[in-house]
């Protein structure tokens, strides 16, 4: 089976758009971050380096640290999708980062955002 689109994109390509849509809603590229970080693991280097690496999604959380525990508790619609029924691991862990950034437009407090 042939690999989905989305998991070949240089995360590079993609993140600036994250940061475009946060800042559309008054909100900002540390925000957007510290999203990221808590999804992920990365810390502020390690973000920086797949930046400039360009590596594509696939590798992105391939090599991220440590995927949140916390991150289960991401429920809801994105792209028609829901979340939580995305069979694919890889595509999970997109759409989760994707609904995430969708809250934060969307004006949610980072303490829910992060399920705190």
């Amino acid at each position: 089976m042939a690999k989905h689109p989305i998991f070949t994109m240089p995360f590079s390509k993609v993140y600036p758009l994250y940061v475009q849509k946060a800042e559309r809603k008054n909100r900002t590229k540390v925000e957007v971050d510290q999203i990221i970080f808590w999804l992920t693991g990365y810390d502020q280097a390690g973000l920086k380096q797949q930046i400039e690496l360009e590596n594509d999604f696939e590798t992105f959380f391939a090599q991220a640290p440590a995927i949140h525990p916390n991150s289960s508790l991401i429920k809801g619609v994105v792209c028609g999708v829901r979340v939580e029924e995305v069979d694919d691991p890889l595509m999970q862990k997109i759409r989760y980062l994707d609904k995430l950034i969708d809250e934060l437009a969307k004006g949610k407090s980072m303490e829910k955002i992060l399920r705190q």
